[in-house]
């Protein structure tokens, strides 16, 4: 359901106002196309006024909707919300504008309810981890959820458990305990959907730039490492695909990585080998030699013409194949992501995926909910060939059937996150058999961790344990922008430490 308006106008005085309207109408898919003729109503007006407080003392808000016909005739509607005790001032305003909004759109016109409600950030736990601290239990989050922010039930129930799950994991966080991310930047081909700043694999030459430029970034890091007694508890090896590297060059990186970040408090080493195509025995053989314990297999689908249509030059038995010379190698924990949402699939190939990818018993399934981001091919067919996705209310039903497998399957949810133009309005959710939970994923998610960032488009994220805050910096997503000003990154994230760190 969409609504079309000729006019959209904001009277407010505050700039992250009109950001958040904008994500309610954006939720609701409402579109502003200036054409008359096109358009369902003449103007859609919205103000938000903060009222005097209650002698609680607790911020009101009450916002205005105006929606003016196309025969001048004008519809009103007038919603007010109150804050909770427990709530920063600023964000209990901001968070009654968008409920009050969305209960005029859900309950007055007559829109489809959103199962996230209004919760429209990338880390939903962070909420749930904030009232776990402030000591509401199971029940009384959920009811919270639902009332705060319109989060339907089944959602609540979702992140609820899984943030108390979660907690033993963050319990190992410490000033001195890091993760190390490692992004190698290319991909044999360029998928159909993909937004990420990859790059198609190229010549010997220009790899080896970006290998004596990536050991100059890993070095650096190392001796930060040292320098502040950091423990490792976590490296992960991600891209991009960094199995796309030929043999000799992947071999090179991951005895680099190994040499200088793996110990005795490693608990987790995981490298994306993504696809097929980009696995050999000889990255296996290393991979197993170099101790790495979790290895990605990434299929997408097991559906034949869609792995053509998105520009995968593998099959599901490629997959399959995959998939058992990791295991006959030992690798303890294989992973595999399917998206849902993609062009041309239907409830039904997820069921057929759903127990395909199931009978291989892998020991965590990750769920992701197509993302339809500006830089993707996709994106620029859908515009200009009218390329067709499944509807929201399809992609919520392989949702539905991707989770009753996982369910069957002994698999329970421990990670979770969010993007925009997500279809479906949904998420991308990591599920797991008990004892597999993928350390990473939660510390990267959750934010309780340094990770220091090396190599193309990759971030740093330094905790500040001391003025309980996090600092980001981030390499360039351009290939030719890091290896050129690799020094000007390794500086950045040098001075994020010793401002977090140093003595």
């Amino acid at each position: 359901m969409t609504l079309r308006v000729n006019s959209f106008t904001l009277n407010n005085k505050r700039e992250i106002t009109d950001k958040i309207v904008r994500e309610v109408l954006v939720l609701f898919k409402v579109e502003v196309v200036g054409r008359r003729g096109e358009a369902d109503f003449a103007q859609l007006s919205v103000v938000n006024r903060r009222l005097p407080d209650t002698e609680t003392g607790l911020p009101q808000v009450e916002s205005e909707l105006l929606l003016f016909d196309l025969k001048g005739h004008v519809r009103r509607f007038v919603r007010r919300g109150t804050g909770k005790a427990d709530e920063r001032e600023g964000a209990a305003v901001n968070r009654l504008i968008k409920l009050n909004l969305y209960r005029i759109f859900r309950e007055e016109l007559g829109m489809p309810e959103a199962p996230w409600g209004i919760l429209h950030g990338v880390r939903p736990t962070k909420i749930v981890h904030r009232w776990i601290r402030g000591g509401l239990a199971e029940e009384a989050i959920v009811a919270r959820l639902q009332e705060d922010y319109a989060c339907s039930e089944q959602k609540a129930r979702v992140i609820t458990p899984m943030a108390f799950r979660q907690l033993p994991f963050l319990r190992t966080s410490d000033e001195k305990t890091v993760s190390v991310y490692v992004g190698i930047p290319f991909c044999l081909t360029r998928c159909l959907y993909c937004s990420f700043p990859s790059n198609i694999l190229p010549g010997e030459s220009k790899l080896q730039e970006f290998m004596n430029v990536l050991t100059k970034d890993l070095m650096a890091a190392r001796d930060a490492i040292a320098h502040y007694g950091f423990r490792v508890q976590n490296i992960y090896v991600g891209g991009g695909t960094p199995t796309s590297l030929p043999d000799e060059f992947f071999a090179q990186m991951l005895e680099m990585v190994y040499n200088a970040f793996y110990g005795p408090d490693t608990v987790e080493f995981t490298v994306e080998a993504g696809r097929p195509d980009s696995i050999t025995p000889g990255k296996i053989e290393t991979m197993k030699r170099l101790c790495v314990s979790r290895v990605s297999v990434n299929p997408q689908t097991m559906q034949l013409r869609t792995l053509k249509r998105i520009g995968r030059q593998h099959t599901p038995e490629d997959v399959v194949a995959m998939f058992h010379a990791l295991r006959e190698a030992g690798i303890p924990h294989i992973n595999m992501d399917l998206i849902l949402g993609l062009p041309g699939e239907t409830a039904e190939d997820v069921r057929d995926t759903m127990e395909k990818v199931v009978a291989l018993e892998p020991d965590d399934i990750t769920l992701h909910a197509l993302a339809l981001k500006r830089g993707s091919r996709l994106k620029c067919l859908m515009e200009e060939q009218h390329v067709e996705l499944p509807s929201d209310e399809e992609t919520r039903r392989m949702s539905e059937v991707a989770m009753s497998y996982v369910a069957a399957a002994g698999m329970k949810p421990y990670y979770l996150y969010r993007q925009g133009y997500m279809s479906g309005d949904l998420e991308n959710v990591g599920c797991c058999r008990p004892g597999a939970e993928g350390m990473y994923n939660i510390q990267i998610m959750e934010e309780h961790q340094t990770i220091l960032g090396i190599g193309g488009a990759a971030t740093t994220k330094v905790v500040d344990f001391r003025a309980q805050r996090m600092k980001s910096s981030f390499n360039a997503k351009d290939l030719v922008t890091y290896l050129r000003d690799v020094d000007i990154y390794i500086e950045k994230r040098r001075q994020l430490l010793e401002e977090a760190c140093g003595k």
